[in-house]
């Protein structure tokens, strides 16, 4: 931050006592934690705040009523882990296709199985919620033959990423079609439970969830029904309704599930590349130029990048 410290007073907290007493004065606020409910509790203490900048790309702790009726602008970290969370559903898709899974189960047993797997080609992908997350993962899989439908709030017919975008009305009857159902969607009022065991009934027996947007849009103990009564086949899990995920959740044990610690985006250098990025944004706000990555407060989710 000594590229920020030139040009104003550079100040840190940590919980919400430390932002009580540091937000007083602060112009601009950088927030790290993408989980704190520390800005709400100490809003009161905002007598200054222009501008709160999340290092993350959801923002959905940080959208709480006195935030969003305020004129402080939010932005966010869209862009930063895009193509890494693209990598990350790509390989989850061909783990599952290829067994990965069970061919580790049998190395650790020194068993010799020889047993068939799945062609990834030609299996249909559904990608709930088609921002930029959504695009580099429907580029991806487009790339080794695999045909991405978009969710989107707007619906188009064309579209450089996607066969087509669909609107959210049209979520279940697209759910029955694909072989491979990514969520990464931002979490929402509307998207919340989204997952539940109606959607999870209308997606084919065969097919796979991934999820890598929030652990809330699923409804956990409907997804371990489904898994269990073969109403779906399988699920990849970066993030959770709750974690970490205690030592005695039942997902850990199940066969048919791959989970990691909600770091599907997290790259060696991420940490440097965040501050880059927020850097670039401070000296655009410090020039008086508009800033990219604007939130819209009422959805809760940045609608565009960088400006022209």
């Amino acid at each position: 931050m000594e590229a920020v410290r030139s040009r104003a007073e550079v100040r840190f907290a940590c919980d919400e006592q430390t932002l009580r007493d540091t937000l007083p004065g602060t112009d601009v606020m950088m927030v790290t934690d993408f989980r704190t409910e520390a800005l709400k509790a100490a809003w009161g203490s905002a007598d200054r705040l222009r501008w709160i900048h999340a290092t993350s790309a959801g923002v959905d702790a940080l959208m709480f009523d006195e935030l969003i009726s305020s004129d402080v602008v939010v932005t966010n970290a869209r862009g930063i882990f895009d193509r890494t969370i693209a990598e990350y559903v790509l390989c989850t898709i061909l783990m599952f296709a290829k067994d990965f899974p069970g061919s580790i189960r049998l190395q650790m047993k020194h068993e010799w199985k020889h047993r068939d797997t799945e062609r990834a080609q030609g299996k249909q992908v559904l990608v709930v919620g088609a921002g930029s997350i959504g695009r580099q993962i429907g580029r991806l899989v487009s790339a080794i033959g695999m045909p991405a439908h978009g969710i989107a709030r707007t619906p188009r017919n064309e579209d450089p990423d996607f066969v087509a975008v669909h609107g959210h009305d049209s979520l279940y009857e697209q759910l029955s079609h694909a072989d491979f159902v990514v969520i990464a969607a931002p979490l929402t009022p509307q998207t919340e439970g989204l997952f539940d065991a109606k959607a999870f009934s209308a997606m084919k027996p065969t097919a796979r969830l991934i999820n890598i947007g929030r652990g809330p849009i699923v409804k956990t103990d409907d997804l371990i029904t489904a898994l269990r009564n073969g109403e779906i086949a399988g699920a990849g899990l970066d993030v959770f309704e709750e974690e970490p995920l205690p030592k005695d959740h039942p997902l850990w044990d199940m066969d048919n599930v791959t989970m990691t610690a909600h770091m599907a985006g997290d790259f060696i250098g991420w940490k440097r590349a965040l501050t880059d990025q927020f850097l670039e944004n401070f000296d655009r706000w410090h020039g008086g130029q508009d800033l990219f990555n604007l939130v819209d407060k009422a959805l809760g989710y940045a609608g565009s990048s960088k400006p022209a």
